[in-house]
């Protein structure tokens, strides 16, 4: 194939990588924008295959790993919940991260076979890109599988600090820098394992710190990593499709990172490198067993649903977790059915990663004009008579407002308690994934649902 035939078809991808983005912003053109991005990979990958020219027999091998890959790929996502998609995100995260650094190694061990030169005599421009590749890789593979551990909880979701942690990053930071500089002089073997061993390292100590209410910001800044990094390795490659991919995934994964921080109310730097307050959390824990709790069950939740005028639905994780939208989008159907108006509010941050409620909910078919963000329904809380939290935790907290001790004071929260009445559907009193109690479970006005929410949900149905 010749280059400008393969220029122009990378340039056919690339745009189709673009429109993908376009259409994944919205649930509405989520299933179009997934239909551009597997046509552009489609394109990307013929192409870089016929543009080798000669097929030797290693292309055989090529090929079964592919369809291996590829066979494994399109199981894990038939057979992953949702309730799982942000460990799955995660991982592949380290996967993208792990390859951009076999993709470096190679080319350092064999600049021949890349056309960069002999070893001990790369190209400069060659080395600078797949030092910062293999580096950024190796930042993103550790750092993901940290943040797979928590996420499935292997690893506790707290914070995990130590004197001088700040100081040890930046140091070994500098030291990166350092070494790429010395390895671009020396082209030494020895500076190269080195330095994919400590990128290695500081991808596990600047997620560690980082706390369960901050991994929304986690997966989106490691979705960015892993963009830049096979940017990086597209350079050393020379290969179009490889930059344009790279760069559009770590620009929009960087875009969407500041997009959550500002949801948050959160400085960037402060997510990527500081911990989350461990302290406050067991002083809130010790206190709520000496407060009173309202209780009921579904007759009540009815109850009150069907007195009600309006109705503002608060999902969360809780719900990913009981798999319950599908009985939720149930138990709606049938309060319009007795004409009260039925909104839904979604927070930026609300389940782990995000957009998690928003695709939950469109799962269920529901309409995409009764979805709202918090700054567009948070005033219509005052109005409503009830709020229906199902499975949503931190980011109904009040405590958000009042307490400047807490970890998550500060981020913008669902005004879910100036409802008329609160119905939240929990299994227990136990506190979400930040680790801090929630003051709206005390409230006067809330009524605990204690049981599975599908269960609860199917049971208010029948009520109602």
């Amino acid at each position: 194939m010749s280059s400008n035939l393969s220029a122009i078809l990378y340039l056919i991808s690339g745009v189709l990588f673009i429109l993908a983005l376009r259409g994944l912003s919205s649930p509405e053109t989520s299933r179009q924008g997934n239909f551009f991005g597997i046509i552009g990979m489609i394109i990307a990958i013929t192409v870089t295959f016929l543009s080798v020219g000669n097929f030797s027999s290693g292309f055989i091998y090529v090929l079964i790993f592919l369809a291996a890959g590829g066979s494994i790929g399109a199981f894990i996502a038939y057979k992953i919940p949702m309730t799982a998609m942000p460990e799955l995100v995660a991982g592949f995260h380290s996967l993208v991260g792990l390859a951009a650094v076999f993709v470096a190694i190679s080319a350092f061990i064999n600049p021949q076979a890349f056309g960069l030169g002999v070893p001990g005599n790369i190209k400069l421009a060659s080395l600078i890109e797949m030092s910062i590749g293999a580096a950024v890789g190796a930042i993103t593979f550790s750092g993901s599988v940290i943040a797979f551990l928590k996420l499935q909880g292997i690893m506790s979701g707290a914070p995990i600090t130590f004197k001088g942690q700040h100081l040890l990053n930046a140091l070994l930071l500098i030291i990166i820098v350092i070494l790429t500089i010395y390895l671009c002089v020396t082209q030494s073997s020895n500076l190269f394992w080195i330095l994919i061993a400590i990128s290695f390292l500081i991808g596990f100590l600047i997620i560690i710190p980082i706390g369960g209410a901050d991994m929304p910001v986690v997966i989106s800044m490691l979705n960015s990593y892993s963009g830049w990094a096979a940017a990086g390795i597209g350079f050393t490659l020379e290969n179009t499709a490889l930059i344009i991919t790279g760069a559009l995934v770590g620009s929009s994964g960087a875009i969407l990172s500041y997009i959550m921080c500002k949801g948050m109310n959160r400085s960037f730097f402060n997510v990527i490198l500081g911990g989350f307050g461990a302290n406050e959390q067991s002083l809130s824990n010790q206190n709520k067993e000496q407060k009173p709790v309202k209780s009921g069950n579904a007759d009540d939740a009815a109850f009150l649903m069907k007195n009600a005028s309006s109705v503002i639905i608060v999902p969360g994780y809780g719900m990913a977790v009981a798999q319950a939208q599908h009985a939720l989008r149930e138990m709606v159907d049938t309060l319009k059915k007795n004409d009260i108006k039925v909104s839904y509010a979604i927070h930026p941050v609300a389940g782990r990663m995000p957009g998690h409620m928003n695709v939950l909910l469109a799962e269920a078919n529901v309409p995409y004009d009764e979805v709202f963000e918090l700054e567009e329904i948070n005033n219509d809380f005052a109005n409503a008579d009830v709020a229906f939290v199902i499975g949503a935790n931190d980011v109904t907290n009040p405590v958000a407002k009042t307490d400047p001790q807490s970890p998550i004071y500060g981020m913008p929260v669902l005004d879910v308690e100036k409802c008329k009445s609160v119905l939240f559907v929990k299994r227990s009193l136990s506190p979400g994934y930040a680790g801090i109690d929630n003051d709206l479970f005390y409230k006067e006005n809330t009524l605990m649902l204690f049981a599975d929410a599908k269960k609860m949900t199917e049971d208010i149905t029948k009520n109602l």
